[in-house]
């Protein structure tokens, strides 16, 4: 769709930059697709709840300790 907008030169330059676009129109559609993943996201956080683990993080790390020593054969 073609569309005309004035869109302020310093957050268009930022967008570029932090894109790594190469023109403003690719600048304009990955921040449109960025917007939308990242209100889809926040959409199925409120529909479905957050992730509670069942285990600490200290937990998780002599877990994964364990791993490495078993298959690094660590002491």
């Amino acid at each position: 769709m073609k569309t005309t907008i004035d869109i302020p030169e310093k957050e268009l330059k930022a967008a570029m930059k932090f894109t790594k676009a190469r023109t403003k129109r690719e600048a304009v559609v990955r921040v449109l697709e960025e917007f939308n993943h990242r209100q889809r996201m926040a959409g199925l956080v409120r529909h479905f709840g957050t992730f509670k683990s069942m285990m600490t993080n200290d937990e998780i790390e002599a877990l994964e300790m364990k791993r490495s020593h078993r298959i690094f054969g660590k002491k």
